[in-house]
């Protein structure tokens, strides 16, 4: 997952039942989802999973899924749900908790029935709301942006039995997704047949339906199709293909003999910034697909950037977790889920890829990228950094570990570098991280998950006791990393520098943070850029209005986004609550600049240190 960081303007007990055997164990389980007679937002899914010699069954919705680390109770998107028996009679249900319901008479069982709500609709309704990719869009007539572990739920150790999954649709729209298809029959054209061979199938093949924008292009041995809902018809498939396309052959050059799908499918949902739209802007992985969410008014420049950066992010998961990942995700309990200890590599690896390999490829240039590891430096700095990495993930899912998540994309990446740095020193430059993680494939994969607490030690004896000095230290331990340590072996230094900023947000880090319970949006207790020092702004203020207009999480990515066009001379008059007193703050913009570190060449480095610099960055 990559969760970009303007995504804060949003915010920023399972009963015991017997094991259920079911009489036809091989069958589908058979679901049917409408999107042509929907109302309110809302689609009609019925589901039939065949006979159960069960007296009880539990029907789950997901509390979490792979990717998200957040518990975000999917079922308080189900309304209406029944049980049906075999003459359309309700059947008693008891609801266990948000996404468990148990279905008495199971015998009696013929279908569930059940409407699913729209997760972008209800995004400001909730103060940990769904990251938008990983959420749902019904639009009639329009989109239908389809997680599907939003739509269909498993029951009681079934999961491993496979499904049918049928979409009636409109004429005029088409799905796209990494899900098997079985060819449409004439006589119903309009209705699409998916089949999975088991529920993490489901869950791992999100579905776009809307009227075709699609792309497909050849990466190498992978066939790419690039999907795209832009409401205003700003962009098209077409328009940012090219790019997407040299980003995505690059990234194959850079993998290498790395890889595990045949087909791989983008799915770009661009939101219209009216109410209703998404606020969570990102990307979530899945093993053959990503879903993407970003915003429509992003010049065409910016748009292929952060696409650049979040969609290699998600590719590059086919390394870490879709390939190498341990027993926690291998079995994945949607419902009491257990977390893995290695975000450090899951996610802070994947992202030093998802920069490593743009300058190995040329896509951007040697200062360009060490200005992005700068930046994770400083950024890094938001966070605890003297907490444990492997704790921090292994109780992602709960505070205070919880609100350090970002941090992931942050110091994790850095672990990646150093540990890059670490291994290219002792190989003379031969080995890398990329070297680290193509052996790991090779000794696990897919089907091969390894135990969480033997995997450091297995790293370790691929490498070497340096390696095993910085775990212990600055992964397992809480250790901070002195990140000029490693800079000098490849012959580069930092210096203080002013550095140009946005009034709201430096690079994805944003100067201010939004109150889960007051849902008030206030100035974070961070270093202030030199115009909001120059307008007064202190640490704790409430902004309430800005330029006349209410500062709430309705309107903050329309004021933010008409920031960015803001100019030096532009007149910047601010309403702000401070110790309950409210104050009018006016001023003009200016530059706004802020004091960070720069991370350079060393004009005397030695030849060693450059020729690590080089093997470290070039191959």
């Amino acid at each position: 997952m990559k969760k970009l960081i303007f995504s804060l303007a949003a915010v920023l007990v399972l009963s015991c039942t017997p094991k259920v055997s079911d009489l036809a164990s091989e069958s589908a389980i058979m679901v049917d989802i409408d999107l042509i007679n929907v109302t309110d937002d809302k689609v009609v899914v019925q589901v039939n999973p065949g006979r159960f010699t069960s007296e009880t069954v539990n029907f789950y919705i997901p509390k979490t899924v792979p990717g998200t680390y957040s518990n975000d109770n999917y079922g308080k998107f189900i309304e209406d749900l029944q049980a049906l028996d075999y003459d359309d009679n309700p059947l008693a249900i008891v609801s266990v908790d948000e996404n468990t319901w148990k279905i008495e008479n199971a015998t009696q069982l013929d279908k569930i029935t059940y409407s699913v709500n729209d997760s972008f609709d209800t995004e400001t309704q909730y103060e940990d709301a769904v990251f938008s990719p990983a959420g749902s869009n019904i639009e009639e007539g329009e989109n239908y942006f389809m997680n599907m572990h939003m739509f269909v739920g498993y029951f009681d150790n079934l999961e491993e039995r496979p499904y049918q999954i049928r979409i009636a649709h409109e004429q005029s729209m088409s799905g796209s997704t990494s899900l098997k298809k079985i060819e449409t029959t004439s006589d119903n054209p309009n209705t699409d047949t998916y089949i999975a061979n088991r529920y993490f199938e489901v869950t791992d093949n999100p579905i776009m339906y809307s009227r075709a924008d699609s792309e497909t292009f050849s990466v190498n041995d992978i066939t790419v199709t690039l999907s795209v809902y832009s409401p205003n018809k700003v962009y098209s498939a077409l328009s940012i293909s090219e790019e997407m396309e040299e980003m995505m052959k690059a990234q194959k050059a850079f993998l290498g003999p790395i890889n595990s799908t045949n087909s791989y499918h983008i799915l770009l949902f661009l939101g219209s910034m009216q109410p209703g739209s998404p606020t969570g802007f990102g990307a979530l992985e899945h093993h053959t697909s990503t879903t993407v969410v970003l915003p429509e008014t992003m010049p065409k420049e910016a748009l292929v950037k952060t696409m650049t950066d979040v969609v290699s992010h998600e590719f590059f998961h086919i390394v870490t977790p879709l390939t190498v990942h341990s027993e926690e995700i291998q079995d994945f309990d949607y419902n009491d889920p257990q977390m893995s200890q290695h975000l450090w590599m899951y996610e802070g690896v994947t992202e030093y890829f998802a920069n490593l390999f743009q300058i190995n490829q040329g896509l951007i240039d040697n200062q360009d990228f060490y200005d992005r590891m700068g930046e994770k430096i400083e950024n890094s700095r938001n966070y605890n950094d003297s907490t444990s990495f492997t704790k921090i993930s292994k109780n992602i899912l709960v505070e205070p570990y919880k609100k350090e998540f970002a941090n992931v994309y942050e110091k994790g990446a850095l672990i990646g570098m150093c540990l890059d740095i670490i291994i290219r020193e002792q190989s003379q430059g031969e080995k890398g991280i990329l070297w680290l993680m193509k052996e790991l494939s090779n000794e696990y994969g897919m089907d091969k998950p390894f135990k969480d607490d033997e995997l450091f030690d297995k790293i370790v004896s691929l490498t070497y006791p340096e390696v095993k000095t910085f775990i212990e230290k600055h992964i397992k331990g809480g250790e901070p990393i002195d990140y000029n340590t490693f800079f000098e072996k490849v012959g580069l230094e930092s210096s203080t520098v002013l550095e140009p900023t946005m009034f709201f947000i430096h690079g994805q880090i944003p100067f201010i943070d939004v109150n889960p319970q007051t849902k008030a949006i206030f100035v974070r207790n961070t270093t202030l850029n030199s115009s909001m020092n120059a307008l007064g702004l202190q640490s704790g203020d409430i902004i309430k209005e800005v330029n006349g207009t209410e500062f709430t999480l309705e309107s903050i990515q329309n004021v933010i986004m008409q920031s960015m066009a803001w100019q030096a001379d532009s007149e910047i008059n601010l309403t702000v609550e401070r110790d309950g007193e409210e104050l009018e703050l006016h001023g003009t913009l200016g530059t706004p600049v802020i004091e960070s570190g720069k991370i350079q060449e060393t004009k005397d480095a030695t030849q060693v240190q450059k020729d690590l610099r080089h093997s470290w960055l070039k191959e």
